[in-house]
């Protein structure tokens, strides 16, 4: 038998699903992406600090070697031979240190300011021929921007006259030359690594500020990356507490839709989708009471008839049957127009599809229906042969009907009607015009509905369910076309009706 979690374990989870949160996320997501970019800025900043000083000294150091090549040229010009400068190393020190702008050493007794590459004086003690040469300077502390030990001298055929010979493959050789004519080399070796000294100092530095800085953007970067996370998750906490509310049925509720951007894009199609499901309850509960209205009423009549029958005050002779029937009828009917609003509303609504004439189709109903006894009607038309359409007749049948008997059921004496069809484009659109009386505009829109009626001349106590033109307009978008209610030109009401051309005729 397994046991359950720890508590401490349970405690654990409870603790870290705390930051399995939105807002959490986001902080996490931008400080860490801010923090990457911080980070790549120092490395970036750092190499290309090194390189650029590493490059800039190495071009100041030549740029400094020039003047020195101008000194050893004029030496050489006035001794016709290095032996002034090789075998006369301090002299090599003490002219590399004048001209690098270094600091100046002492200049040997007797020597009284004289210029190098000058020869020495008649009462100058010679330089002592035992005495070695030697590639140092001589003892003491030589200064901190020095760059004479990367100084090699080399003769015209780059053998090494003073300097160290290891280092003369990594040197960069400066020509010294004498009337056009080379006499020798001054290389130096770049520096290839930051060296001990003030660059190292003001590299120290600038890395400190920099990190400085670096501390500051981070800062700065959480800050920001709190108040964004913080700032979307509210806008999201929002939309989350409305779906909660639709979900549990208040249908009422309506977000903030601020800006212009996706959230606020989203939150007036949250709007939208409430108002709409909103509309649809009310329209279901004014369905259900208009239902329970039209069933109540030949109900009641029916209870009344058959208790009277029951009491013995009416007798059940024909004429009081043929009532009962045709309130049953009427129920019949009810129920009908709603079963077939319903398979409708499901897609599964039978259309039996083949190509017709609508023109001679049309005709042919009207001239069958008006020759029927009832009102007498005045009827003109305009039904062209040759527009043909892919329909099933049996549900264009009920379209016609339901449409006459409105006309038949609202219209004075004498009452008049008009139907004419046309192509427009690819489509055959049948118009269907009846006299007065006229139906106000605002009340045009919604002649479709279902249960809807007219309170005035078109009221209930006319007969007819109120479902008639609600299934005509279903079996017409069943056909892919549509159906639009506008005043007619006869004081009465326009019915307009599209349907797509059959294929064959449409690309005639």
């Amino acid at each position: 038998m397994s046991a359950g979690p720890s508590p401490s374990r349970a405690r654990s989870r409870a603790w870290l699903s705390r930051f399995d949160s939105l807002r959490v996320k986001l902080f996490l997501a931008i400080a860490g992406a801010n923090v990457v970019l911080v980070m790549a800025a120092y490395l970036i900043y750092s190499w290309s600090f090194d390189k650029g000083l590493v490059e800039y000294l190495n071009k100041a150091d030549e740029t400094r070697l020039q003047p020195l090549v101008v000194r050893l040229a004029n030496g050489y010009r006035e001794q016709g031979h290095w032996d002034w400068i090789v075998n006369d190393r301090e002299r090599w020190f003490e002219l590399s240190r004048e001209v690098l702008g270094s600091g100046r050493v002492p200049r040997r007794a007797g020597e009284q300011g004289q210029p190098p590459g000058a020869p020495p004086p008649a009462n100058a003690p010679a330089p002592s021929a035992s005495r070695p040469p030697t590639d140092a300077p001589p003892p003491g502390n030589p200064p901190a921007l020095t760059i004479d030990p990367r100084l090699l001298l080399l003769d015209a055929e780059r053998r090494v006259l003073i300097g160290p010979e290891w280092r003369a493959e990594q040197a960069v050789f400066k020509p010294i030359t004498v009337d056009e004519r080379l006499v020798g080399y001054l290389g130096y070796v770049p520096r290839l690594q930051m060296v001990a000294s003030l660059e190292r100092v003001f590299q120290a530095q600038q890395a400190r500020t920099y990190a400085a800085i670096a501390l500051g953007l981070f800062a700065a970067v959480l800050l920001n990356a709190a108040l964004i996370a913080q700032w979307l998750s509210r806008r999201l906490r929002a939309l989350g507490a409305g779906t909660t509310a639709i979900a549990q049925g208040d249908y009422g509720v309506r977000l903030n839709a601020q800006g212009h951007d996706e959230l606020a894009q989203l939150a007036d199609g949250f709007n939208r989708m409430a108002e709409s499901l909103q509309a649809a309850r009310q329209a279901r509960q004014q369905w259900i009471a208009d239902i329970a209205h039209e069933l109540r009423t030949p109900l009641a009549t029916l209870r009344a008839e058959i208790e009277a029958l029951q009491d013995g005050i009416r007798r059940p002779d024909a004429a009081n049957l043929d009532s009962l029937a045709q309130e049953v009828n009427r129920l019949t009917r009810l129920v009908d127009d709603l079963r077939l609003l319903s398979l409708s509303d499901l897609g599964a609504l039978d259309y039996r599809f083949a190509p017709l004439d609508l023109g001679p189709f049309v005709a042919d109903y009207l001239h069958d229906a008006t020759a029927r006894p009832g009102p007498r009607l005045q009827l003109h038309t305009d039904l062209p042969a040759g527009l043909r359409v892919r329909a099933d007749g049996d549900r264009l049948d009920q379209v016609l009907a339901n449409l006459l008997q409105n006309t038949r059921r609202y219209t004075k004496d004498p009452a008049t009607l008009r139907v004419c069809l046309t192509r427009e484009g690819q489509e055959a659109r049948l118009s269907w015009e009846d006299s007065a009386p006229g139906v106000p505009a605002e009340a045009l829109p919604r002649l479709t509905d279902r249960l809807y009626r007219v309170d005035e001349s078109r009221a209930s106590a006319s007969g007819g369910s109120g479902l008639g033109l609600a299934i005509a307009r279903a079996i017409i978008e069943g056909h892919g076309g549509r159906m639009i209610a506008a005043a007619s030109a006869l004081g009465g009401l326009r019915w307009d009706i599209w349907l797509p051309l059959h294929t064959e005729v449409a690309h005639g």
